[in-house]
């Protein structure tokens, strides 16, 4: 039954909440001043947040997420102010606090963890003062906060805690720095702690401890938690309850089960369209994709402001702004601001499927690139450092190898070695086409550099900010004997349109662009020479879904049109096993495990993979995959494990012939290897065991 169109907050007892929720939002609108004039980024916001509830808010970039968590630290920008609408924390009105009662409320009520641990860490400072601080914030002694710094670095489940309050951040792995954040946010036992994308940088088993942790402090202290992702599966995990903010607005709100099992916003049913499904590759589906752009803040509007984006949207959606339909669903009532609400799901697919005939060649092609007994050791300090050690791997024609492995793996270093950005040891092989390839790019001719190119994570340290997209596309195509003059602008347009770049982005700088069409500048400038390998280093890490299945979808189409074989590193196991037809799995510079990504990523499979594959969060994932959590971090390199490199980790080790001898691979059928002393047919039975347990 839809609820009635007269208010356009949530309908809950406003006096109840004030005295019971941990936040409360209401009518909350949030300018801008952007060239003199004020832009609204939060537009007549209501939400709340229940003590001890986990409450998720998602969104592509740009949607408000990171303005709605600085509104509510009355943190905002300079240029930014509360044009209306009120923010109660733990019952206390955040705009009507004076200087100190502010500072107060931000010291004992509400914490906030951010993106990026480095950034929130001072790196002149030991972790026991900037820990401590946040204990004397509240009003502790030195003394005592100290005592406290060691009992939260223990709670937060760091080992050797006093050894790493003597330590500086850089010293400590990125997950170590998280966990440290985490520890100082809840130093005070907040009422209210936000997280703002508090995992985006982290591997898929470092992810998963934060989130564990997360969750049992929760438990523990039953403290409310904002949490703001683009990641779906993690909010699905973490959340009992879901906001889609969309420009500002929030067009959709309910339980999280309700919400991501039966979405009834068109935006939210195109978010998760975005994603790969579980167990899903580029042969079997297409990634669907959400048309348009955001509108830029401020922009004014008639009617419902997705409609421009929205496949269902007709001559009343731009007319008629959609009051909030509220439903009864499984788990409690369901809001969504569409006039439609009943048939979203119906919502046209965006992206056509590929013919079945489009199929993408596997490793039946070619063989295009092969390294064999590949190493790497650097001198660090006086001690020999093996950061890749005997990797044998191929490469076809028209195939996707993925690789996987923790931080610190060895994956970029591989990558690197490929491209010749770093020279081999002594005895490593790489070949082209069968043809010896030298080890430095320096020696290498036109033709192999052309062959083998990247593409990197953040197109912003790959891009030079001030030149336009023409001419950055332009310098690698003059370096094609071959094109001149007219030839060389042909050429150009032809790549702009193969990376689905608009011919009116040519002439803007990429600093005028998202983050989106930067990707695509970059796969079109490693697209110019025609390459024949392109190293993809986490493109699509920091994307929003739906600007990586965009980008996810232009890779798959120009392998099916150009042939061009892909290394693919990523974090996201969901994107890896979707875009690859084979993985490789590497820990401490050694290949544990390769074979079809299927076989990898359903088994049986090496403990280490089993244990990255059942950290991964996935929505739509089969019920009852055992989660399986690793004892301390990756050994160092300059000083490995005997035997099994694994084996100081592993929950399977059998005993001492795991810590003497190094297992051979084993064959599990159809290219598919495995490195374990446990065989085969016993790993597949403890597995399926594992899995139904």
């Amino acid at each position: 039954m839809n609820g009635p169109p007269t208010a356009s907050f949530p309908a809950f007892d406003v006096s109840k909440s004030e005295r019971t929720d941990a936040l409360t939002v209401l009518g909350l609108t949030v300018t801008y001043r952007i060239r003199g004039r004020d832009r609204e980024v939060l537009q007549d916001l209501s939400f709340r947040v229940r003590r001890g509830e986990a409450y998720g808010l998602v969104g592509e970039s740009g949607c408000g997420k990171s303005t709605m968590a600085m509104a509510a630290l009355r943190y905002l920008p300079r240029n930014g102010k509360v044009k209306a609408g009120k923010i109660l924390i733990a019952g206390q009105d955040v705009q009507a606090l004076d200087a100190e009662a502010l500072r107060a409320m931000r010291a004992t009520k509400i914490s906030m963890v951010y993106q990026d641990p480095g950034r929130a860490l001072n790196p002149s400072l030991t972790i026991a003062r900037q820990v401590s601080e946040a204990f004397e914030a509240a009003g502790v002694n030195r003394r005592e906060a100290l005592s406290r710094t060691l009992d939260i670095l223990k709670r937060v489940r760091i080992a050797a805690p006093e050894q790493v309050m003597e330590s500086y951040p850089h010293q400590l792995s990125g997950g170590m720095q998280q966990r440290v954040v985490i520890a100082m946010a809840l130093a005070s036992n907040p009422a209210l702690l936000i997280l703002d994308e508090p995992t985006t940088g982290l591997d898929a088993t470092v992810e998963a401890e934060v989130l564990d942790l997360i969750a049992q402090l929760r438990k523990e202290l039953g403290t409310a938690v904002l949490f703001i992702s683009h990641n779906l599966a993690v909010i699905g995990r973490m959340c009992e309850r879901v906001g889609v903010l969309y420009a500002g607005r929030l067009v959709e709100e309910g339980a999280t089960q309700d919400v991501f099992a039966r979405p009834r916003h068109p935006y939210t049913v195109g978010l998760l369209r975005c994603l790969p499904a579980a167990g899903r590759s580029k042969a079997d589906e297409r990634l669907d994709t959400i048309a348009g752009q955001l509108p830029a803040p401020g922009t004014v509007t008639q009617g419902c402001i997705y409609a421009d984006r929205c496949r269902l949207a007709d001559e009343r959606c731009r007319r008629e702004t959609p009051p909030p339909h509220r439903v009864a669903a499984a788990h409690g009532d369901q809001m969504s601001r569409c006039h439609y609400h009943e048939r979203a799901s119906e919502l046209p697919r965006a992206t056509a499927e590929p013919a079945p005939a489009a199929a993408t060649q596997t490793a039946s092609g070619s063989l295009v690139l092969r390294a064999e007994r590949v190493s790497k050791t650097f001198h660090v300090a006086g001690a020999s450092v093996r950061a890749v050690e005997d990797v044998s791997l191929d490469l076809a024609s028209g195939e996707t190898l993925g690789l996987v492995g923790e931080s610190g793996s060895g994956k970029t270093t591989l990558a690197k070695l490929l491209l010749g950005l770093l020279a081999p040891d002594a005895g490593s092989v790489l070949e082209l086409d069968g043809t010896p390839l030298p080890p430095r790019v320096t020696s290498r001719n036109d033709a192999q550099v052309k062959s083998l190119q990247i593409v990197f994570q953040n197109p912003d340290s790959a891009l030079n900010r001030s030149h336009s997209v023409k001419r950055l596309i332009g310098r690698a195509l003059s370096r094609l004997a071959a094109l001149r003059g007219a030839a060389q602008e042909e050429k150009l347009v032809s790549l702009a349109a193969a990376v689905r770049l608009p011919d009116r982005y040519l002439s803007a700088r990429t600093r005028q662009l998202s983050g989106g069409l930067k990707q695509r500048v970059a796969i079109a400038r490693a697209f110019a020479g025609e390459p024949r390998v392109v190293v993809c280093d986490e493109p699509t890490s920091a994307l929003d879904v739906s600007v990586q299945a965009s980008i996810l979808n232009l890779l798959a189409d120009l392998q099916r049109e150009r042939g061009v074989s892909y290394v693919f590193i990523s974090h996201d196991l969901n994107v890896v096993r979707y875009l690859s037809d084979r993985i490789a799995v590497l820990y401490v510079g050694r290949l544990l495990e390769i074979g079809p990504a299927a076989a990898v990523f359903d088994g049986p499979h090496h403990p280490y993979t089993e244990a990255l594959v059942s950290a991964a969060p996935a929505l739509g994932a089969a019920p009852g995959v055992a989660r399986i959590r690793l004892a301390g971090d990756l050994p160092s390199p300059a000083a490995p494990p005997s035997g099994c490199i694994f084996h100081t980790r592993c929950p399977r080790k059998l005993g001492a012939i795991c810590e003497e001898q190094e297992p051979p691979f084993a064959d599990a059928g159809d290219g598919h290897r495995i490195r374990c002393h446990i065989p085969v047919a016993e790993l597949r039975t403890l597995q399926r065991a594992g899995n139904s347990a």
